[in-house]
């Protein structure tokens, strides 16, 4: 029976894409728990906002408001009852020093910002890296439709790092495993980018392969 050789670069790249499929999973399960926690919050917000309405029903000013509507509808039998409201408030000592609390102000609307794409670009070298982030460059020159993240192994990048694209370093295969052999490095690997999902709401990954990096018409699709 004839095996079928699988290249190398192949099991690599699918090792990345499950790391990247499991980084995933985890944003996508701390983001549940993020949005289990609000939903709590805003159930006890709401719960003290009916506490608060309840108390206003109950105050004063609220029943000389439902006077002023009463008043409306039945002149005759509502102005006695309401002027004696008046007088009860206006006639209240005022405490020294007492200010009146403003109201809580609406808060500024924060302006959209474009979605983050991740880029794990992973075992290429210094010159591919910065040929890779040079063509994204490009790419975001013709078409600023997104925020780039690149990930790379390369220990070379800092120069990069002025040309308009976020870079985050992970330590290659070879590095890690002779410092931290008892630790995988794919584990690793799906830490951090699961990190980097959390961090920066990342909506989409792209994992570039070494061999043949996407030109600038291929972003740009």
């Amino acid at each position: 029976m004839q095996r079928t050789v699988v290249p190398l670069d192949a099991m690599e790249r699918a090792r990345w894409e499950l790391a990247a499929m499991a980084g995933r999973l985890r944003s996508l399960e701390a983001r549940l728990v993020e949005e289990r926690r609000l939903a709590e919050a805003y159930r006890q917000e709401r719960d003290r906002e009916r506490k608060r309405a309840d108390r206003l029903r109950g105050s004063e000013s609220y029943r000389l408001g439902f006077g002023l509507v009463s008043l409306l509808r039945d002149p005759v039998g509502t102005l006695p009852r309401l002027t004696r409201a008046v007088l009860r408030r206006v006639s209240r000592p005022r405490a020294a020093g007492a200010r009146p609390v403003p109201g809580p102000g609406r808060a500024p609307v924060a302006a959209a910002r474009p979605p983050v794409h991740l880029y794990v670009v992973i075992g290429m070298d210094a010159d591919g890296v910065r040929d890779f982030v040079l063509t994204l460059r490009q790419r975001l020159l013709v078409s600023p439709d997104h925020r780039p993240v690149v990930v790379t192994d390369c220990p070379s990048f800092a120069p990069l790092r002025d040309q308009g694209v976020l870079l985050e370093y992970l330590p290659d295969r070879a590095t890690w495993d002779r410092h931290r052999p008892d630790r995988p490095w794919e584990d690793v690997l799906s830490e951090r980018l699961s990190r980097l999902y959390r961090d920066h709401d990342t909506v989409r990954t792209i994992i570039v392969d070494r061999s043949r990096p996407p030109t600038l018409a291929e972003l740009l699709r």
